[in-house]
């Protein structure tokens, strides 16, 4: 049984449908992978951030971008945030919505 890609909300999934196109290229491939492979992929593609929370890893011409998503029941995969990144570590505010979001989720509503 395969899984399936879904987003926080339609925003979220027209701000990724927006990303440049070397980010975009690498969301789908990898998210294709995940419907058939899972949510892990492993690195360098996606790293676990605790507490059921996982990263995208994006990398391409235009620089890095991370996606943020969890695991839900199911078998569903769950994109919650994403931003470009600007600096080596990751903002505190962009893992804070991430984390927000998937509580969301997991409990069953969303924003």
């Amino acid at each position: 049984m395969n899984w399936k890609v879904t987003f926080y909300s339609p925003d979220l999934e027209g701000e990724i449908l927006d990303l440049p196109a070397g980010f975009l290229a690498r969301f789908l491939h990898y998210a294709e992978r995940m419907e058939v492979f899972g949510p892990d992929l492993g690195m360098p593609h996606t790293r676990a951030m605790g507490g059921g929370l996982f990263e995208l890893r994006l990398k391409a011409a235009e620089g890095i971008a991370r996606v943020f998503y969890c695991r839900v029941a199911d078998r569903r995969i769950v994109m919650l945030h994403q931003f470009v990144k600007k600096s080596d570590k990751t903002p505190r505010k962009e893992l804070d919505i991430a984390h927000r979001r998937m509580k969301e989720v997991k409990h069953g509503y969303q924003s």
